[in-house]
């Protein structure tokens, strides 16, 4: 088995190795590493417009001590 591989390759022209193996190869590589790139400046990008988690957590509180505010003084109106 080892004898024809050395066959094939000893008769395979080497830029037929380069053009048709390695080069198609090496660039969908390339725009596989491109494309993960694009998509991480995005996350990047929408992480960099969130909000603090604790910040939402405050601000949700402060809501609800408001509500729980206004229904009780409006309770004592009634």
């Amino acid at each position: 088995m080892g004898h024809i591989i050395s066959v094939f390759v000893r008769e395979l022209p080497a830029w037929y190795i380069f053009g048709g193996i390695f080069l198609p190869v090496a660039i969908l590589l390339l725009g596989i590493m491109r494309y993960l790139w694009i998509q991480l400046e995005e996350v990047n990008e929408q992480l960099a417009h969130t909000r603090d988690p604790k910040e939402a957590l405050q601000d949700y509180y402060l809501l609800y001590k408001q509500l729980k505010t206004s229904k009780w003084q409006h309770s004592r109106k009634t």
